[in-house]
């Protein structure tokens, strides 16, 4: 398996950036979902980083596939991500209205916070 564990964070810390410039100009719920995609993508660089090839989105499933001690705020925070990955997309989750509708400040600061973290923490392992 050739490294990719570099191209992988890189995107990540883009895909943070994006949600930064979201959160600014009040797209919260796309801020939300640029910081799932960050953790994702954080995640999918320590897959790689440990040579494993694992499909799937869930930030929670692809820590469980590595098999190594994850510190609880950085769970935490897999699994705050782990619930954007839909609803902040798709307005038939909801019985009316559209994701924009139900996303604030608030939840967009704490999206951009936890990919903060698992990103920061990913590098910590790989660096």
């Amino acid at each position: 398996m050739v490294s990719r564990t570099v191209d992988w964070l890189r995107q990540s810390e883009r895909n943070l950036a994006s949600a930064q410039l979201n959160h600014q100009y009040g797209l919260y719920e796309e801020a939300c979902y640029e910081s799932q995609q960050a953790g994702e993508k954080a995640v999918k660089a320590l897959l790689n980083y440990f040579h494993k090839e694992v499909m799937g989105y869930s930030l929670v499933f692809l820590i469980q596939a590595i098999g190594i001690k994850t510190p609880d705020y950085v769970l935490m925070c897999m699994q705050e991500l782990d619930k954007q990955y839909i609803p902040s997309r798709y307005p038939d989750v909801y019985d009316t209205g559209a994701p924009a509708d139900y996303y604030n400040k608030f939840d967009s600061e704490r999206c951009i916070e936890c990919a903060r973290k698992i990103i920061d923490w990913v590098r910590g392992l790989v660096t």
